[in-house]
């Protein structure tokens, strides 16, 4: 006699309870706090779970837990024990990256930012390329030095590096390097012009390019956690957002137009100030503004609205704002709506 047909049904009625196991992969994937049981991170533990036990709140979110006693106590009080695991999940998200910065000194991040732009410059007759998003140009650069290495604890180092013009040696940039351990390796996160030559006379001096990168704003390399986010933390979220998507779109970050419906192929130029936090709902909201790819005069503002879902910051919207339109044979901004100053709150 064969076993098969009864093993099969058993299996059958197996998967129909607690689901198949890619299915129940796929629900602890798509689950708050990455399918982390709910009531472990309430209590300050981080337990990885298949999410075969899990809860779906009144928002629609599915929180996944260990067994079902982790479950019915978890949901005799949600709403504080939802505050309680987002903070652990943002504490031990920044924990770990700091974890993994340990590891590396500024010198390991100076010979290895080195190492790159050697790397790159050889293959390009000598010269370090980068796309001056703000300008609309590639700049071909001559390496010169690093400068210094600033350390944000969890969030990444920042190489400043000095470079100078392929033609004149005395037109002179600082190019800010955003590099963070991944998988036990350095890995570079995304390059901004912090400096550019101006002329002033007969002479060439530095100047500052606005807004400042958000790693400029902290005055401490050891910030800690605070009760709420702070401007620069939601900043960098955005920041961290943005660079995966332009590394998707190799090396533009792309946007579906709200309105036209149009793919937009964009380059990012920077975050604006003041973050702001919405007084309805607490979602995050943060100006942007970006250049049409191949354009040095079309510019867009692209807002964007965050949450901190799971404890961390999470882009949940954006619309286009403001559109390049040509007037009297030059670009202007037009905005498409308006926001009412009483809705929301300053972020310091």
């Amino acid at each position: 006699m064969s076993f098969a047909p009864i093993r099969n049904l058993a299996f059958a009625i197996i998967a129909l309870a607690f689901g198949s196991p890619a299915a129940l992969a796929d629900s602890a994937k798509d689950a708050e706090f990455g399918g982390s049981c709910a009531m472990g991170l309430a209590e300050g533990k981080r337990i990885k779970t298949d999410c075969s036990v899990n809860w779906k709140a009144p928002d629609g979110k599915t929180y996944c837990f260990g067994n079902e006693d982790s479950k019915a106590t978890f949901i005799k009080a949600p709403e504080e024990n939802i505050a309680k695991a987002k903070e652990t999940f943002a504490a031990a998200t920044t924990k770990n990256t700091g974890a993994d910065m340990g590891q590396f000194t500024a010198a390991d991040v100076t010979t290895f930012i080195e190492t790159e732009i050697k790397a790159q410059s050889e293959k390009n007759s000598g010269l370090f390329s980068i796309n001056d998003s703000m300008a609309g140009q590639t700049l071909s650069l001559k390496f010169s030095k690093v400068d210094f290495v600033r350390t944000l604890h969890g969030y990444g180092f920042f190489p400043d590096v000095l470079f100078t013009d392929k033609d004149d040696e005395n037109k002179k940039y600082l190019i800010d390097f955003w590099i963070r351990p991944k998988d036990g390796k350095l890995t570079v996160v995304d390059t901004r012009v912090y400096k550019a030559p101006r002329k002033e006379g007969d002479k060439w001096v530095m100047m500052t390019r606005m807004p400042k990168p958000w790693w400029w704003i902290p005055a401490s390399e050891h910030p800690g956690e605070t009760e709420t986010k702070r401007s620069w933390e939601i900043m960098s979220g955005l920041h961290d957002h943005i660079a995966s998507k332009r590394a998707e779109g190799g090396g533009v970050y792309k946007l579906k137009d709200d309105k036209t419906g149009e793919e937009l192929s964009l380059d990012f130029v920077g975050i604006h100030q003041p973050v702001r936090k919405l007084k309805d709902d607490g979602r995050y909201f943060a100006c942007t503004d970006f250049r049409k790819a191949g354009s040095k005069e079309e510019y867009y503002d692209i807002d964007f609205w965050m949450d901190e879902k799971s404890g961390k910051i999470s882009v949940g919207g954006v619309r286009v704002h403001k559109v390049p339109t040509l007037e009297d044979g030059n670009f202007i901004q037009m905005p498409r709506y308006q926001f009412d100053p009483k809705t929301f709150d300053i972020v310091p």
